[in-house]
């Protein structure tokens, strides 16, 4: 077997160190959780830690990126395989109700952004992955409403932020009280589209 380059050797590192502080993370919670317990649970020294992310913060970006790839991605998969609106909309609200106002998804985005608000380069690198979110979801939005021969009452870009912006709420207050409905939510989705006949 051909040994691996100093480079393979670093990404592996790298990825499983993120690995590791997204489970912590989501467990435990992000300001509890210090490098040395990453870099052990990892197998790694703390120097290790050091060699990949300059910051507790960096990694914890690194973590975020992950998180949100994963949700975006079965959000994705939540919806695709329907094929008439109002099973897409079903589909997404199904999403909703698992996903939203998951506790370690919750608590660490809200400790992350709270224990770094001090931080303007941070405050910066999260408002750009807000923007990036907001962005994708906005193409999701864009793709679903063509595909089903719909058109949307405001901008792809604005039933993104809409549904971000209440997502984020029914979010931290689900995380206290799971037993509040994502119904509001679905409601938002439906009354941002128009039907012309794609039910």
């Amino acid at each position: 077997m051909a040994r691996m380059s100093r480079k393979q050797s670093h990404a592996l590192t790298r990825e499983r160190l993120v690995e590791t502080a997204k489970r912590l993370f989501l467990a435990d919670g992000y300001n509890v959780t210090s490098l040395e317990k990453v870099a052990a649970e990892a197998g790694f020294s703390k120097g290790a830690v050091y060699s990949n992310f300059a910051t507790k913060h960096e990694l914890g970006l690194a973590v975020l990126d992950v998180v949100h790839v994963e949700r975006a991605e079965s959000l994705s998969d939540a919806v695709l395989a329907a094929e008439t609106l109002g099973e897409r909309i079903e589909g997404f609200g199904r999403w909703a109700d698992e996903n939203i106002g998951d506790v370690g998804w919750t608590a660490l985005e809200v400790e992350f952004a709270t224990s770094t608000r001090h931080l303007p380069e941070v405050r910066s690198e999260l408002a750009e992955r807000r923007r990036t979110l907001t962005t994708m979801l906005a193409s999701l939005i864009q793709i679903h409403t063509e595909t089903m021969g719909v058109t949307l009452r405001v901008s792809a870009e604005d039933a993104a932020l809409q549904l971000l912006s209440l997502g984020i709420g029914l979010g931290v207050q689900r995380a206290i009280d799971p037993e509040m409905p994502v119904g509001a939510l679905v409601d938002l989705l439906r009354d941002l589209v128009e039907s012309v006949g794609a039910h």
